[in-house]
């Protein structure tokens, strides 16, 4: 396999995926750790990708406006791997007879699935999680009211402000991540994420790599209000400086070691 059918196949996988290892690379090329690293400075020279600790992610400028526009369904199976790991670490922050607010997303769908039967309340305004839990949690289940947006999937009641439920914890996810906060371009997200975080003690992100590069137009909260946030391991160092600059406490989630266990199903669009 020549140098540039390599660096074919590692652009192509950083397309569905934040964050490759060089294990994951090697495996899959069948080749040494040197050539992938060799593979890894070359791609990052000529901006194709970032070179991050441990292994590669995607350029900063990739495909930003492709995925910021990207619909609720094309969202649903991207990075997968990535937020499955981060839905697993974020479960392992919930206590039994915990109250939380899980926010619409396909991440945040995730970590519903991993505590569907856990002995918790959880309040939600995502159509597709709430669907789950109802067939098939042994969870307390509390829903927002009011109507379907079929496109962010959310049931939401423009008319109610914020939801008489206080929680111990609100997990959110989120389309783009920049200096200022956390971005959104449905203006109707912006309205219910300042809703839901009035309710809870802490704020935690859920979001792959992915985000950090892409910027749509809506501020929705800023950084400070951020309490911690879980990622993959294609954070940067400079984003991580960011993050860590504002006060976010970062944990950081391993996508080459998720399980499988509990988790099925389809979900929303971050």
């Amino acid at each position: 396999m020549s140098d540039a059918d390599r660096h074919r196949i590692i652009t192509d996988l950083l397309r569905e995926r934040p964050f490759a290892s060089v294990r994951d690379l090697q495996e899959r090329l069948g080749v040494s750790a040197a050539t992938i690293r060799r593979d890894i400075d070359k791609l990052d020279e000529i901006g194709k990708a970032r070179k991050v600790y441990g292994g590669i992610s995607a350029s900063e400028g990739a495909s930003t406006h492709r995925i910021a526009a990207r619909s609720y369904d094309e969202n649903r199976d991207i990075a997968v791997e990535a937020k499955r790991a981060i839905a697993e670490m974020a479960a392992s922050l919930v206590r039994d007879g915990d109250s939380i607010i899980v926010h619409a997303g396909s991440t945040c769908y995730q970590l519903g699935l991993l505590l569907a039967r856990r002995n918790v309340r959880i309040y939600t305004n995502s159509m597709p999680l709430a669907a789950y839990l109802g067939e098939n949690g042994t969870c307390q289940l509390t829903l927002a009211g009011g109507d379907l947006y079929r496109e962010p999937r959310i049931i939401h009641d423009a008319t109610a402000g914020a939801p008489n439920f206080f929680a111990s914890r609100f997990f959110v996810g989120t389309q783009g991540i920049a200096g200022e906060g956390l971005l959104e371009s449905h203006p109707l997200l912006v309205k219910v994420i300042s809703e839901l975080a009035s309710c809870a003690d802490e704020i935690v992100l859920l979001a792959d790599s992915r985000k950090m590069s892409i910027q749509p137009r809506n501020l929705v909260l800023p950084l400070s209000r951020i309490g911690t946030i879980v990622i993959d391991d294609g954070l940067s160092d400079a984003n991580a400086k960011m993050l860590e600059d504002a006060g976010v406490t970062i944990l950081i989630a391993n996508a080459g070691a998720v399980s499988t266990a509990g988790l099925s199903g389809n979900g929303g669009s971050h």
